[in-house]
Parts: structure tokens; C-alpha cells; sequence
């Protein structure tokens, strides 16, 4: 919380904090400043506390990616997406990617205990514009949705970045792009424009050399970045040409720098088989095309054996949802509502969304009515905020030590003979008490009668005052006489009450 100097004496806030360090300002422990009054020997010393960070939390507090960091059990400390993701790919087993398509699907996936998942252009131009799979969707809309989902994950994503949409340039650009989106991994494909799925009629490939181009271009702008991105080479050469030429593709997106291998639409389990014998070393990506695809579907022990590290269940969540959807819309027209075996209670939704964890969050944060007034009056500094309601007892019940301490020496007695008819204020002394609502005692402190000649200027009670007039007719304050005469008495719009006594 940034530091607040008095606001009667009109201190200028401290300078914003570095952009790399918390929003804790950091002030020094005293600031001198000359008396607006005049006299070089009239200063005013405000004592401003705050929290400075020392280098150790400075340096604790570097910032790891959003995505990275969210992922909780799934990922080490500190740990970027494309490690996380290499984590699980040197792990043993195989691996099920089901696809997301949109933020709440993908924070769904990590609930159910998946390790990793991917995104499916299919999936994702059917959520985002209810239309087919054949490179309607641009790159620009998948770039948007890839970084909600990715901010909203709990563990890897691989992303579908299509052909790369364009030429090697295009992919460099794509490439960078899913980076800075946070994805872990990103699939490219060799169809040329526009696309589709790879389990469609009339796929088409570009040519040998441009298809190994694009992965090349994928690792430069990977290398550009800084990056340990995983690169998931894909082909679709076995539909559009033979398994041989499917074959020989993979092979060589794995010499060009790929990291993993995938051949969309294979026919048979010995195709299947055939895939994994190329390149042992590179892990290979099964596409289970749930419905009826060309692909046959197996077990995840099955496709293990066959050596496949990844497998991915592209349609399984688009599939369900666009089902319960049209069920859920045929029982509200027919006058009801879908079945509680079909539907989740409110409860278990705003578990699912994380209401309870934001509610838990939130409770960090709370501002007491003390606090509140401290932070908006300006009258005096905050060192701690209360994150509790014992907190709060504690700051009502302990006494609050000034924040401004007048110097006992600033004005010299023999020297006020020449003010004018204001001098004699320089002999008498005020009592300044700043009172919040909740009882806390801010201020309290002795300043010459002179400083009310700018006082005035600051405190609104007493705007345009004859301060010579106000001081010969002060009443006694009749609830306390200690206390002398009351010069002011009133409370400002945040409810501090402000007293002013001539003693």
C-alpha cells in the first residue's frame, strides 16, 4: 500500500514503485521539508512508514508465467509450460490429450486428473463460430482463444496451430505467437490453404521440401524466442498420398527438429505400428477420432504397446456437450427441466468455477473500517493491514503513535515582532487531535497558532476564516476544559472528526 504523507501539510506522494517490484511503496524513514511560512529555521520533519522490500524478497518476488504458475500439483515451481509438458513426455506410459476448446473445458480436463491436453481446431471453430472445420478459422481468433484457455488450465496445453497459416514466415510468426500465448506445445500440419479435418475428403499436402521448411522455420522461431516449446510435426500425407510418403515425412520432421511425430487418419493397426517404428526416439501422437473416423480406436494400454506416447481424444468433450445441449433444449421446450442426472447442482458449478477459492482469496483482502479510513484521509500512514478480524481488534484497541511530530524549536519568539497583525499567533500554541469514526486516535500534536495562516488553504473548516477573530472568541470546551478553547470542531466526509483547542 503506498505510503500517505499528512494531507494537512500538503506532502507529495511518494513516486510509484518500480513496475518489477509489488505495489508496496517504499518511502525513507524521515523527510525534511522547508516551511511554506517562511524562517530557514522552520522545518517540519514527517515521519513515513511503510514497507520497503528487502533485496531477498525483491529477488523472490521475479515473476513467473501466469500459465506456468497456475499449474499446481501438475508442475514444479517455477516451471515454464514446454517443461512441464517435456516432463510428462519423459515420463513412463502413454499419455491421453483430451481436446478443449474453450477455458471451461480446459480448467475441466485438469480437474479430472489429466496430465496434459491439447486444443482442436475442429473443436474450437465449431464453439467459437458454430461453423465446420475448413480453415474459416483464422489465426488471430485462435491465438485469443488459446490464451483463455491456457490462462485458465491447470496443466500443459498443446495447441493447434493448423499449417501454420501461411508460408515459413507465417509459421515463424505462429510459432511466436503460441509462445507468448503460453501454450507448451504447438501442432503443424503440412496441408496447404484452406484446411480441414484430416479425417474429410479431398485433403491435399504441400510439397516434400516446403513441408520440412515449416518445421525448420518452427524450430528457428522456437530458438528466436528463447522458448523449449514442443513441436508436434503432423502430416497428412497418408490420405492425400500414400502411407509410404506419410512415412518418409515424419522421418524427416524429426532430422529437421520436431519433437514429436504424428500421422493423421492411419487405416490399420499395422499402419499404426509401422508409424511407431520410425524414429524410435521421438515420441508419436495417436489421434482417436471418437464417432467413426478412419483411425481404429484402442485401449490406452493397446496403443502403449504399439508405442505411442500421446493420444489424443479430439471430439469426446465438443461431442458430449453439443448432446446435452440439444437434450437440455428439447426438455425446456417441452416444459421442464433436464434431469438432476443430467445436470449439476448450483453447488458443484460454482466449485467447478472456482467461486469457493475466490470467496477463501478474497478474505486476504478485506478492508476494516480503520483501514478504509487511513488509506482515503491522508492524515496518517498504514504499516500492516489487518487479515483478520483479531487484527482488527488488535489495531482498534492499541494506541496509534503520531505520524506528525513538530519540531519543538521552529520559530524564534524575538523574530515575529515585524509580522504585522498576526504576530502574536507565534506565541500562542494549538492542539491538533484527528479522530477516525472507529475511535482511533490519529493525531495528536502541538503546532504554533501561526501555521493557520496556511492552514487555511487545506483544512476545509477553515476556508476564508478570519483566523485572528476565530482565536479571541474560541469558547471553553465545556465537555473537557483541559482541553482549553475549541478553535474547530467538525468531521470531514470520510467521518475522522478534526479538533483544533487553544491552550
Amino acid at each position: 500500500m503506498a505510503c500517505h504523507a499528512a494531507a494537512l501539510l500538503q506532502h507529495p506522494p511518494p513516486p510509484p514503485p518500480p513496475a518489477s517490484l509489488p505495489s508496496t511503496a517504499c518511502t525513507s524513514s524521515s523527510r525534511r521539508r522547508a516551511s511554506p511560512w517562511g524562517g530557514a529555521g522552520r522545518l517540519i520533519r514527517l515521519r513515513l512508514r511503510g514497507h520497503c522490500p528487502s533485496p531477498a524478497s525483491a529477488r523472490a518476488a521475479r515473476v513467473v508465467s501466469p500459465r506456468c504458475s497456475s499449474y499446481g500439483a501438475a508442475a514444479d515451481a517455477g516451471e515454464s509450460p514446454a517443461e512441464a509438458l517435456r516432463r510428462v513426455l519423459e515420463s513412463p506410459g502413454a499419455h491421453q490429450a483430451p481436446a478443449c476448446y474453450d477455458a471451461l473445458s480446459a480448467r475441466l480436463v485438469g480437474r479430472a486428473g489429466f496430465k496434459v491436453c491439447f486444443t482442436s481446431g475442429f473443436s474450437i471453430s465449431a464453439a467459437r463460430l458454430g461453423l465446420p472445420d475448413v480453415g474459416l478459422i483464422s489465426y488471430g481468433e485462435m491465438i485469443d482463444q488459446g490464451r483463455l484457455i491456457t490462462e485458465a488450465a491447470s496443466i500443459p496445453v498443446i495447441g493447434d496451430a493448423d499449417n501454420g497459416y501461411g508460408n515459413c514466415m507465417n509459421v515463424k510468426r505462429t510459432v511466436k505467437g503460441f509462445i507468448k500465448a503460453g501454450f507448451a506445445g504447438i501442432i503443424l500440419e503440412d496441408q496447404v490453404s484452406p484446411k480441414a479435418c484430416g479425417h474429410t475428403q479431398g485433403r491435399k499436402v504441400v510439397s516434400r521440401e516446403e513441408a520440412i521448411m515449416h518445421i525448420k522455420a518452427a524450430v528457428d522461431a522456437r530458438k528466436e524466442s528463447g522458448s523449449d516449446i514442443v513441436i508436434v510435426a503432423r502430416t497428412d500425407s497418408r490420405q492425400a498420398l500414400s502411407l509410404d510418403e506419410a512415412l518418409w515425412r515424419v522421418r524427416a520432421f524429426a532430422d529437421a527438429g520436431a519433437d514429436v511425430l504424428f500421422i493423421d487418419a492411419l487405416a490399420s493397426r499395422e499402419e499404426m505400428k509401422a508409424f511407431c517404428a520410425v524414429s524410435p526416439g521421438v515420441p508419436k501422437m495417436a489421434n482417436m477420432l471418437e464417432g467413426g473416423g478412419k483411425t481404429p480406436i484402442l485401449s490406452p494400454a493397446e496403443l502403449e504397446e504399439t508405442g505411442y506416447k500421446l493420444i489424443a481424444y479430439p471430439l469426446s468433450l465438443i461431442g458430449v456437450s453439443m448432446r446435452a445441449m440439444e437434450d437440455a433444449l428439447i426438455a425446456i421446450k417441452g416444459g421442464r427441466i433436464p434431469p438432476p442426472s443430467s445436470l449439476p447442482s448450483f453447488e458443484e458449478i460454482k466449485d467447478t468455477l472456482g467461486f469457493n477459492s475466490y470467496y477463501e482469496e478474497e478474505k486476504r483482502y478485506v478492508v476494516t473500517p480503520a483501514q478504509s479510513s487511513s488509506y482515503r484521509s491522508g492524515y496518517y500512514d498504514n504499516t500492516s493491514e489487518a487479515s483478520s478480524p483479531g487484527d482488527a481488534k488488535s489495531r482498534t484497541e492499541t494506541p496509534q503513535e503520531p505520524v506528525i511530530d513538530i519540531l519543538p524549536q521552529l520559530y524564534d519568539l524575538g523574530s515575529t515582532g515585524g509580522r504585522g497583525p498576526s504576530a502574536g499567533m507565534w506565541s500562542r500554541t494549538l492542539r491538533l487531535r484527528i479522530t477516525g469514526r472507529d475511535g482511533v486516535q490519529k493525531i495528536d500534536a502541538r503546532i504554533p497558532a501561526g501555521f493557520l495562516e496556511g492552514m487555511t488553504k487545506v483544512i476545509p473548516g477553515l476556508a476564508g476564516a478570519n483566523i485572528m477573530e476565530r482565536l479571541r472568541n474560541a469558547p471553553i470546551d465545556s465537555e473537557n476544559p483541559q482541553n482549553g478553547q475549541i478553535l474547530l470542531d467538525f468531521e470531514d466526509a470520510m467521518g475522522d472528526r478534526i479538533q483544533v483547542f487553544i491552550e
